[in-house]
């Protein structure tokens, strides 16, 4: 602004005196204006609203609330909260209609290209979340049939999965098709007699694992955790070939277990680089899977919507996120 073309004189003085006492105004009006404003790493990057991708399963939507709550509750700032699925959400970043991604699982190749390649988005670490991915049957028929949780027992009991969607093969049940999901090349590479079936949802997936539960109908399902729905029903893992650093390197050749994920988050560069106190909060965001899954049950059984359970968790619990609370 002060070195704009009414301002500049090509080394001459070209203002006369009460040009200059007009000019020294301007000057000491454009100072305290200037100090007046944030400067632009404390200015958030989107003007005061902050853009929050919320990905499709309930633990992703819990971490969401409870952060959109205490960005607007202790810092002021307005929340948008975005629904989209996880390949999305990176392209969001790229977009500039996303500012963070709160639950990342792995997503190695989309860190390839929007963090080393492009540079448009960086992590803002781990969110505490320990994330884990597998095949899991209900606790009945681990008891029923003992040696069923190893993956080399499967094709003996395919017949029992068995459904008018999976045909001739046992069904292993998957959840969104947008989901990290290694399912499909493991059943291919591991020789096993079973196709997978996309179930559409968490919520389908959820329900699936219930009446497999309460009715006693077989079920083999993939499923994660953080996840409420362990502490309501039991369901046991299977033992798939143990993930080494590498094995899954070639999506298409997978043939080993998924790796233990700690949960990381993500943010657009824009927003690292101009969200002042509110990427401070973002940054500083840290809770166990307990925390996740008690705002996840309120949301889901309690009758609750995000923003109550927010709220509530966010009363109890003023020990664990008043250290996020930049200063």
């Amino acid at each position: 602004m002060i070195g704009g073309p009414a301002m500049r004189g090509g080394g001459r003085d070209v203002v006369g005196g009460a040009g200059r006492r007009r000019l020294a105004g301007v000057v000491v009006l454009l100072v305290l204006l200037s100090g007046c404003a944030e400067s632009p790493r404390e200015r958030p990057a989107t003007g005061g609203t902050v853009r929050i991708a919320v990905n499709p399963w309930v633990g992703y939507e819990a971490s969401a609330a409870v952060l959109g709550r205490l960005l607007k509750q202790e810092l002021g700032y307005e929340v948008q909260k975005v629904k989209l699925n996880e390949t999305q959400s990176w392209e969001g970043i790229e977009k500039g209609t996303v500012d963070v991604i709160i639950e990342n699982w792995g997503r190695e190749a989309e860190k390839k290209t929007y963090i080393e390649e492009r540079k448009v988005a960086v992590s803002a670490g781990r969110n505490g979340n320990k994330g884990v991915i597998g095949w899991y049957v209900p606790q009945w028929m681990a008891d029923k049939y003992p040696d069923i949780t190893d993956w080399r027992q499967l094709n003996k009991y395919a017949h029992l999965f068995k459904t008018n969607k999976s045909g001739n093969f046992g069904q292993l049940l998957d959840g969104d098709a947008s989901y990290v999901t290694n399912d499909e090349a493991l059943v291919r590479n591991l020789h096993l007699n079973y196709k997978v079936v996309y179930a559409g949802s968490e919520k389908a997936l959820i329900n699936a694992a219930k009446l497999a539960t309460e009715r006693r109908t077989p079920l083999l399902m993939y499923f994660y955790e953080p996840q409420w729905l362990f502490t309501r029903l039991k369901l046991v893992k299977i033992n798939l070939p143990p993930y080494a650093i590498g094995c899954d390197a070639d999506p298409k050749r997978v043939a080993c277990d998924y790796p233990p994920y700690l949960l990381d988050k993500i943010v657009s560069r824009r927003f690292a680089d101009g969200g002042g106190r509110a990427y401070e909060l973002v940054r500083n965001f840290t809770w166990t899977n307990d925390n996740q899954n008690a705002v996840a049950d309120d949301m889901t059984n309690n009758g609750m919507s995000a923003d109550q359970a927010a709220r509530k968790w966010i009363e109890a619990n003023r020990i664990v996120w008043k250290d996020w609370i930049p200063g």
